[in-house]
């Protein structure tokens, strides 16, 4: 039986969803975090379970043909968990969780079309959101270290654009200059709490977020240097957020510059950004999904398309023109603000928008008896409640397209789906959050005449 510290030889033959090797030792499954398929190493037992345990590197015997020599000091940061492995194998492992999730959780058989790769690996997120701590009386940003509060300090990141490193060093001088006080969770004491960054990827356009305890003038001074210095920030705002929570932005926005939003291009179709409206992180990966998601559909033109989630519209308008009706529902109202700015600044004229959850209003609009022949849905990480399941099923639409961030998930609101009458024809992974755990899908499904 195994114990706490005890090291074992150990050969890795899989990945877990989460990005840790698996391995096994008496029939018992060992997880081992920075390790690659084909690895022999010695791993310390962190943490043994009935049937599996927790491991970490002590040393490696034999290094896989997958295995790199990392490209980050970040090592602590809990954000990337594929930088020691060649890009192929990480999509390799992605496609193989989306298999495994479709198969054991769905019940589905049918093999992923496959997986497409991010266009860019490195720098290609367009939002970033970085907590503010404080270390020997100096202000630093980085991120928060796995299953912890505790702030990791991050000069460079590779996933996210040089310029916002940039920012973000002229925002934590600005601040150690000026003693402005660094919000304490302990305590609840302190100003200053998160750096919230956006960026158009084909615009440049920037938009800059402080989020802070209280309404202040301390960051007045803040805003001509840096638009000054980077014309590319558009636009400048206070968010207010004085709970004690762990949820990045308050409700309240004071706009210090610009217009309060950013603007964009997804799909050849120019998109408006407000700070709480939804956006893809990987303009590029993102632009692949919505085409194959329209592929998927081979629309001709005389369809009611409903789009569930729809954020600020980014889907559902992508394919206004190939539709005879666009409807966007969407549960945050400065989204749905965004996705009619959206429609209007595009002569979309076929398009209409509503505020609400979505199952609560795919309901009353079942009720109405708008019946839509496509719905596609983009929801959370947590998928579909039973109330926007039924409703789907209720409306009856002839296709569906389901994308998500959570094979897990999706694959059980597919299954639920299945056992409503409708069948999968298809699904394709696609690698949106390079060197992370994360892996989007499209899945088309068709209704049983």
């Amino acid at each position: 039986m195994l114990s706490k510290n005890d090291i074992i030889e150990l050969s890795v033959d899989s990945l877990s969803s989460d990005g840790s090797g698996i391995g096994r030792h008496g029939g018992m499954a060992i997880f081992v975090p920075n390790t690659a398929v084909g690895d022999r190493i010695n791993a310390r037992i962190l943490k043994v379970n009935r049937t599996y345990a927790y491991a970490k590197v002590e040393g490696i015997l034999k290094a896989s043909p997958d295995r790199l020599e990392p490209d980050c000091s970040n090592r602590t940061c809990g954000g990337c968990v594929y930088r020691h492995i060649s890009y192929e194998s990480e999509l390799r492992a992605k496609e193989q969780s989306v298999r495994d999730a479709f198969r054991r959780i769905g019940g589905f058989d049918i093999e992923p079309e496959p997986i497409a790769g991010s266009p860019s690996v490195n720098r290609y997120r367009n939002k970033v959101q970085l907590p503010v701590s404080m270390t020997d009386g100096k202000a630093f940003c980085g991120f928060f270290s796995p299953r912890t509060h505790r702030v990791v300090p991050v000069s460079d990141c590779l996933l996210q654009p040089e310029i916002f490193t940039e920012i973000c060093s002229v925002i934590t001088d600005y601040v150690n200059q000026n003693k402005i006080s660094v919000y304490d969770e302990q305590t609840g004491r302190g100003l200053l709490r998160h750096i919230y960054l956006r960026r158009g990827f084909h615009t440049g356009e920037i938009m800059l977020s402080l989020v802070c305890t209280k309404e202040t003038r301390a960051f007045d001074s803040l805003v001509s240097t840096l638009t000054e210095k980077f014309p590319a920030v558009r636009t400048v705002l206070l968010n207010i957020n004085f709970a004690k929570t762990n949820v990045i932005l308050g409700c309240k926005d004071i706009c210090l510059y610009g217009s309060g939003t950013i603007h964009d291009t997804m799909c050849d179709v120019t998109v408006e950004i407000s700070p709480h409206s939804f956006y893809q992180v990987n303009t590029e990966a993102a632009e692949n999904v919505y085409r194959t998601a329209r592929d998927f559909l081979s629309l001709d033109g005389s369809e009611m398309l409903l789009d569930l989630y729809c954020g600020i519209g980014t889907v559902g308008l992508s394919m206004a023109q190939n539709v005879r009706h666009l409807i966007g529902v969407e549960i945050v109202p400065a989204a749905i603000k965004n996705a009619e700015r959206n429609a209007e600044m595009n002569g979309i004229t076929n398009a209409e928008f509503f505020t609400g959850d979505a199952g609560t209003v795919a309901e009353e609009l079942s009720c109405k008896g708008i019946s839509p022949d496509i719905i596609i849905v983009d929801p959370p990480r947590k998928g579909c409640d039973n109330e926007t399941l039924t409703a789907i099923a209720k409306m009856s639409p002839s296709k569906l397209i389901y994308i998500s961030c959570n094979p897990a998930t999706c694959a059980r609101d597919l299954n639920v789906l299945a056992k409503s009458g409708y069948e999968l024809k298809k699904y394709k992974p696609f690698d949106m959050f390079p060197r992370t755990a994360h892996v989007e899908c499209v899945s088309l499904m068709v209704r049983n005449v």
